[in-house]
């Protein structure tokens, strides 16, 4: 089903069933839906950010990765409510010796339209949901702000220049 739906997410500016004409995938590997030409009622999005969308990314602490993504959108006449799942796994760089390392991820918010009008952005009536980021936005808020190898699972060359230059001794002239 994932190969199906990155070939089809890959090629959605072709007319499909699979997909309304309010979900497109723009160039930049973003999943869009225009909430202006949605029906009222609820609908379901599966899609799956990829090594291309992370590495698409500037200045992102994700690496690359493979992260399923389950968008519910209840749709009413003057709000909405959004519930994004997010599973997989994400590389990052360890704290300790540099090197990438697999971190998995597990996580669901949901977002209700009067939480964005409330903070002064336009209305969501007439604008657009680009699924994609929101969903990068919860993997990145569902990264430990310390992430490190499991122990003995680090560069070993690192860990030796570390172990070099560890200080085991306080100097008593900083104590006085």
């Amino acid at each position: 089903m994932t190969i199906f739906l990155q070939k089809y997410l890959h090629n959605s500016k072709k007319s499909s069933t699979f997909a309304p004409d309010f979900a497109s995938m723009s160039e930049q590997n973003h999943y869009i839906v225009d909430l202006k030409r949605m029906p009222i009622g609820t609908h379901h999005f599966d899609i799956q950010l990829d090594n291309d969308f992370f590495t698409s990314l500037e200045k992102s602490e994700i690496l690359g990765g493979e992260v399923a993504v389950r968008a519910t959108l209840n749709l009413r006449e003057e709000d909405y409510q959004l519930n994004i799942a997010v599973h997989g796994t994400v590389f990052v760089v360890c704290d300790r010796c540099l090197d990438p390392m697999p971190l998995d991820i597990d996580g669901e918010q949901e977002i209700w339209s009067e939480d964005e009008e409330a903070n002064g952005q336009q209305p969501t009536a007439n604008s657009q949901l680009d699924l994609s980021w929101l969903a990068y936005e919860i993997v990145s808020i569902n990264i430990p702000i310390v992430h490190c190898h499991q122990a003995g699972e680090c560069n070993k060359q690192m860990e030796l220049l570390l172990h070099d230059h560890l200080c085991d001794d306080l100097d008593p002239e900083i104590d006085n």
